[in-house]
């Protein structure tokens, strides 16, 4: 997988995330939906959790590389 590839897979989760966000949060204001809002913000978790494991899997596969000083 290239790096490019791998970036651009994380801007879209992220992306789906700020989304499942934004779902839960017209839910809470409007508080008329046929979906609860833990639907959307169990989603948001769920992706969170998959850029964390791919970002670890990343790292592991030496596709990115961190940051030696963070300073």
């Amino acid at each position: 997988m290239t790096p490019l590839l791998f970036k651009l897979v994380l801007v879209l989760l992220l992306l789906v995330v700020l989304f499942n966000l934004g779902r839960a949060f017209f839910v809470m204001v409007k508080g008329e939906s046929t979906a609860p809002m833990s639907r959307y913000l169990g989603r948001r978790v769920l992706f969170s959790a998959l850029v964390i494991v791919l970002l670890l899997v990343a790292l592991g596969m030496g596709w990115i590389q961190p940051n030696p000083r963070p300073y």
